[in-house]
């Protein structure tokens, strides 16, 4: 019963869920065939030379000729994420706020099953949405090896979960916030409002003094703010948004059992 919520929902969503895959895989692939013809114009590092606050904004840090530069500064820095975040926040606003708005949510409730478990299947759902953005880059990054665009493995698993496990902590935000208030516009709004300024500070700490203790507290940093496609995702920044992820998912258990579901 409880596998059948999850595979409805995502029966639901597998339109969006198809077009964001095969759009960000249309895109990535555009990236990586590009590189070849930018590698050796070094003019390009000019751009991130002075340390420019509008190019940090931009995801543009580092050497822009180089293979984790290149993809960084146009693929994992910004538009990976951001794809990945619509997805996943548009899911978590609507699978439980969203369909008590629209009067569905009470058949479920219905169903022989906890309440627990409905939440549990719409987090597994949500978590299935959150691999396909990210695995589908990293097999397209991967294909680059064709067009001289060399990446080392572990920094690209270690990104490509990176970007999972950020788009699981802001749907689950999004999850905990619905299930708390029942509004599908609030839960949008704080999750992408949150998701907003966490990028506006990681992007902006590398090159604005006063800002940078504040990286630690976004959860892009932890993500793919550190050089993760350069060092590889460290076990305990994957283990800090595993950590916010998991409370939110226990607290949305804990607001659902509360919820007045119409």
């Amino acid at each position: 019963m409880a596998g059948d919520i999850t595979l409805l929902d995502l029966r639901l969503r597998r339109r969006a869920t198809i077009g964001y895959g095969l759009g960000i895989a249309a895109y990535a692939l555009i990236v990586v065939v590009l590189f070849p013809s930018v590698k050796n114009d070094t003019s390009l590092n000019q751009i991130t030379a002075n340390g420019s606050p509008v190019a940090a904004l931009l995801g543009a840090v580092g050497s822009l000729t180089s293979a984790p530069g290149w993809l960084n500064a146009n693929l994992y820095a910004n538009f990976v994420p951001l794809i990945e975040l619509l997805a996943t926040i548009g899911y978590g606003a609507s699978c439980i706020a969203g369909q008590d708005e629209d009067r569905t949510l009470a058949l479920v409730t219905t169903l022989p099953i906890t309440r627990r478990t409905i939440a549990i299947s719409k987090f597994t759902a949500l978590l299935a949405q959150a691999l396909v953005i990210p695995i589908a880059t990293a097999l397209c990054v991967l294909a680059g090896r064709g067009f001289d665009l060399s990446l080392d493995t572990g920094p690209l698993l270690g990104v490509t979960a990176g970007v999972a496990l950020l788009g699981l902590f802001f749907g689950a935000l999004a999850l905990l916030i619905g299930a708390a208030s029942g509004s599908r516009g609030l839960a949008l709004g704080i999750a992408s409002a949150a998701a907003a300024i966490g990028y506006l500070i990681s992007s902006l700490a590398p090159v604005i003094h006063w800002l940078h203790p504040a990286r630690y507290i976004s959860p892009f940093f932890y993500a793919v703010g550190d050089n993760q496609l350069t060092h590889g995702l460290p076990l305990a920044w994957a283990g800090v948004l595993a950590a916010g992820t998991l409370i939110f998912a226990i607290a949305t258990v804990i607001a659902f059992n509360r919820l007045d579901v119409h």
